[in-house]
């Protein structure tokens, strides 16, 4: 496997220092990009590209929900993986609807930190306790339904299938095996659940399900 492409936004020197202490034992990562607020980060971007981004939320300039959003618009394969002190929904949710793909507090364990990294480059999400399907169903539900009939009008039943699966956390390869399905197909199918959704990630994707009753709380 090529070596993972990290960048880390963070403005406090020390936890950078030491973060990147911890990546540097771990032969399958490459730091690329070190950035202490968001302006910096998105200024750097146009000529480095990393494949998975380790942001703070609070930064001087621009914060990292801010920057999360950004990044997503112009480099939508970028993955980002939230690093906070902030355990609370209000902050979790925020970053995910911006596009993050997981969400870790700071004093996580340096096993996790890397689980974490490698499952958002292979999975493009990464769960834990602080983040779960069963979070984002809850405060989806509460969110004011659509129109069903007129999102669901778009999705033919094999789209459907897949989306059920992906909300329940399994890998392309699992679906594949599990629909008898290629790989690159399942990838097909997610891609345009994406795009049709207009999902940044699979925060978007649970919430639409959930909106339309595809899956239920």
């Amino acid at each position: 496997m090529e070596k993972i492409r990290l960048a880390i936004a963070d403005d406090h020197k020390i936890f950078r220092n030491g973060l990147k202490a911890t990546l540097e034992d771990c032969d399958d990562f490459d730091l690329v990009l070190e950035a202490s607020n968001g302006k910096q980060l998105i200024a750097m971007l146009t000529s480095v590209t990393p494949d998975v981004i380790l942001m703070d939320i609070k930064m001087p300039e621009l914060d990292g929900i801010q920057t999360t959003a950004l990044v997503k618009q112009k480099y939508s394969q970028i993955k980002v993986l939230a690093l906070s002190m902030f355990n609370e929904d209000k902050y979790i949710m925020d970053m995910m609807k911006a596009g993050a793909s997981g969400y870790l507090l700071k004093n996580a364990e340096p096993e996790e930190i890397i689980e974490a990294i490698l499952t958002v480059y292979q999975k493009d999400y990464y769960f834990n306790e602080h983040l779960s399907v069963t979070l984002i169903k809850q405060l989806a539900g509460n969110s004011q339904t659509g129109n069903t009939a007129q999102s669901l009008a778009d999705f033919n039943e094999r789209e459907i299938e897949v989306l059920k699966l992906v909300c329940q956390e399994y890998s392309n390869q699992e679906i594949a095996d599990k629909i008898c399905l290629s790989v690159r197909t399942v990838e097909g199918y997610r891609a345009r659940l994406f795009e049709k959704t207009k999902s940044k990630n699979l925060v978007g994707l649970v919430i639409f399900a959930v909106k339309t009753g595809i899956i239920s709380v």
